[in-house]
């Protein structure tokens, strides 16, 4: 006879992850403040500090409406993460042009560093030479106008099937979206491979699921010393990493 539980295994996993992580932030030991000029802070919670502030609707316009009550320069402790969160034109302004050099460096996240190799990948390395290096050989080598030049038969090619899928798909509804995916993706592969992988809808599915959790708001992101949380940025990892070898190998 099976036993029906009332929960199921990743809940309780969620839960025990919770309950070591409020114990773990009691027993820490209170440091001094290494930043006592903070911007302006609403009311936080222990543990996941103000992210009850962005339940309810887009992250954005949960941020409009803090930003309305405690003005345009916020502090925010999104679990372990701090983050300064600029809303109006003028701070912004101040951000991105008069302290620019400060503010160049990518936001790090346990997202961006399973996927990306420790930062190597160009898009989200630190700004410092290494980036500066990665971005010269992008735009002497690989981005070159004789380098696109080269690749112009690949896209025409590429247009072609493109078109040709449309037009035998007259009076079927079309997913113009996963269309465009498909043709982007198949020029990238046959510019840097020289041909279209096989099982091309997987690496679309696994390159948009990678993208997701890169970019969004993610659990490991938000308490990067949980080790728990990270097995699902790994898996997707390994399997990127086990498609190339393959491709790579039968090439």
């Amino acid at each position: 006879m099976e036993i029906q539980l009332p929960f199921s295994f990743t809940t309780l996993l969620l839960f025990s992850s919770f309950v070591f992580l409020l114990i773990r932030a009691w027993m820490k030991p209170k440091s001094p403040r290494k930043y006592e000029k903070l911007p302006p802070s609403p009311p936080r919670l222990p543990v996941i500090g103000h992210l009850h502030h962005l339940v309810g609707g887009l992250p954005h316009h949960a941020l409009r409406r803090v930003a309305q009550k405690y003005g345009p320069v916020l502090y925010l402790k999104l679990g372990e993460v701090s983050a300064v969160v600029i809303s109006s034109r003028e701070a912004t302004k101040e951000v991105v042009k008069v302290q620019d050099p400060a503010c160049a460096d990518r936001p790090e996240s346990i997202g961006s560093k399973i996927m990306w190799y420790d930062y190597t990948d160009i898009a989200f390395s630190a700004y410092n030479e290494y980036w500066r290096q990665m971005r010269k050989i992008c735009i002497l080598e690989l981005l070159s106008a004789k380098n696109v030049k080269s690749f112009g038969s690949i896209r025409q090619d590429e247009v072609s099937r493109l078109i040709k899928s449309l037009q035998s798909s007259s009076g079927e509804a079309i997913n113009l979206t996963e269309k465009v995916f498909a043709f982007t993706s198949s020029i990238t592969c046959r510019a840097a491979f020289g041909k279209v992988m096989r099982d091309r809808d997987m690496l679309i599915a696994m390159l948009k699921k990678a993208v997701t959790m890169a970019g969004g708001f993610e659990l490991a992101d938000l308490f990067p010393s949980s080790k728990l949380l990270h097995s699902q940025l790994e898996q997707i990892q390994a399997v990127a990493d086990q498609r190339e070898l393959q491709f790579l190998h039968h090439k």
